[in-house]
């Protein structure tokens, strides 16, 4: 059974060759996944390394959280399950009921008048 863990910390220049170079040394590495900014392109500064067993990624952990690569202290722990987060681009969330659109208007309401 896989063990999946999280690295956080990772300098923005660290690619997935490294990564999975450097956690190759204390196990078999299944899958090394450095998360990637959408927009930019540029590393989040996080990855997920997965283990064949959870004795290797035991291991990792206990060699690679605290140690240094690409001049930056690693955490390394097991990965959490994500939370469930709520829908919406509103802060706190889509738990306040649907989005209320309000569409509107047309015609001319005259000429602007600015506030003195």
């Amino acid at each position: 059974m896989s063990t999946k863990l999280f690295v956080g910390n990772l300098s923005f220049n660290t690619t997935e060759n490294d990564l999975q170079a450097a956690f190759a040394a204390h196990g078999t590495v299944v899958e090394a996944n450095l998360m990637m900014d959408r927009m930019t392109g540029r590393s989040r500064g996080f990855a997920f390394v997965t283990y064949a067993t959870p004795e290797e990624a035991q291991k990792a952990i206990e060699a690679m959280n605290g140690a240094q690569l690409d001049n930056r202290a690693l955490t390394v722990n097991i990965a959490r399950p994500k939370e469930e987060r709520p829908r919406g681009d509103r802060p706190g969330g889509g738990d306040r009921g649907p989005r209320r659109e309000y569409g509107g208007g047309g015609g001319d309401r005259g000429p602007r008048r600015d506030r003195y």
